[in-house]
């Protein structure tokens, strides 16, 4: 069946950059080298807005928007959605705007998401859909919620118009039988996150399952949550769907706990989360006939133990209940050696106004310097592609 999965080498810079023109290496490249300095990155971080403002957008749209984002817009999104499904890799639209604070933004990005949902129903290149509660609910709501501190009558109406956005994104996915994830964020924000996730999963979930919660590894508490969710969808006759990620917030985390004089609820070391992490897949397939999962993830180890085990439960790489997914501008490797070798991968597609989409590129740079060898596994490959590329003339 299938291919075997030590079969798959994802050192094959010709299936990795096969998408990319020689050109378009170059600049990855140098995008690459670029935010591998923590200097430069943590001053693009400060100045990312002002250059917005006094003129720099176009440089900032050529350079980390074009190797991150997918547009300011869906429309503009359509040249990525069709290049990657070239090469059968999914897309996942995902508006990337968030931290809004009044009533107007919030039912504009439920308008945004319910379109990506119609979008998504007349394109079989993109199997999921997603977006973020910050998108549609002020932070200081979900605080407080998430802290089960007492809610004025004000703030309980708030509430309830959270809970109404959150449902209609989740029976329009149902109606449309379309996958909709919705996103982790802070872990002092979490607990309301479940709340809604876990409510419209025992709605929507019934015979197949449409909306995933997220589950970032790299806490210390997630895989015996994730453990949780499985018997409460099993006690209450709903399937589970489950995006694994290791974690986006880590120094945010770490510097709030600091100021906050509380121990952080980050692992303290990277051998940790991917333990925890890897955990989680052995979780999830071993309880595969109950759930589906997401597999959110960069790292070699955690996909080869996937296929793995996919292999050791004889599960087909195309099993629609199992799909891999990576951010669009990164690991190349895993996803192009994954689907063509015919595994159900999916890029995560961001898209949005570039000033909106800013704290989403100033993450992902933050990522590629923080999380160790990220960035020089990515520069390492495009340099030895070029290399290849080069002995071909």
């Amino acid at each position: 069946m299938g291919t075997n999965f030590f079969m798959i080498s994802f050192n094959n810079t010709e299936n990795a950059f096969k998408a990319k023109t020689n050109s378009g290496l170059v600049q990855s490249y140098w995008l690459f080298k670029i935010i591998s300095n923590p200097i430069m990155v943590k001053l693009g971080a400060k100045l990312g807005p002002l250059a917005l403002t006094i003129g720099f957008k176009n440089l900032i749209k050529k350079t980390i928007f074009k190797q991150f984002v997918g547009g300011e817009n869906i429309h503009d999104c359509e040249l990525t959605i069709a290049e990657l499904a070239k090469y059968n890799i999914g897309t996942i639209l995902d508006y990337s705007v968030e931290g809004k604070e009044n009533e107007s933004d919030f039912d504009h990005c439920l308008n945004e998401t319910l379109e990506t949902i119609q979008k998504a129903k007349k394109d079989a290149n993109i199997p999921f859909c997603v977006f973020k509660i910050t998108g549609i609910a002020r932070f200081e709501i979900l605080e407080k919620v998430s802290a089960k501190i007492q809610l004025s009558t004000e703030e309980e109406n708030e509430w309830q118009r959270v809970k109404n956005r959150v449902n209609n994104i989740c029976l329009s996915a149902l109606e449309n039988n379309q996958a909709i994830l919705i996103d982790a964020e802070e872990s002092w924000i979490q607990n309301a996150i479940d709340e809604l996730a876990n409510t419209n999963m025992l709605i929507c979930n019934k015979s197949k399952i449409i909306v995933y919660n997220t589950f970032q590894l790299y806490l210390d508490n997630r895989l015996n949550y994730l453990k949780v969710s499985l018997d409460q969808a099993k006690t209450n006759d709903y399937r589970l769907g489950a995006k694994l990620v290791r974690g986006a917030y880590m120094e945010k985390e770490r510097a709030r706990a600091i100021e906050m004089n509380y121990q952080s609820p980050i692992h303290k070391n990277k051998e940790a989360t991917d333990h925890d992490f890897d955990e989680a897949i052995h979780f999830c397939i071993n309880n595969i006939d109950n759930m589906a999962i997401c597999a959110g993830t960069h790292n070699e180890n955690s996909s080869t133990l996937l296929l793995n085990l996919m292999e050791q439960k004889n599960i087909s790489p195309n099993d629609k209940r199992i799909y891999f997914s990576q951010l669009l501008g990164m690991s190349d490797h895993i996803s192009f050696n994954l689907s063509v070798n015919g595994y159900n991968v999916a890029k995560y597609v961001p898209y949005g106004p570039v000033k909106e989409v800013l704290p989403y590129l100033i993450r992902r740079a933050q990522e590629n310097t923080s999380v160790k060898g990220q960035t020089g596994r990515e520069l390492n490959l495009i340099i030895k592609e070029k290399k290849r590329r080069s002995n071909l003339k």
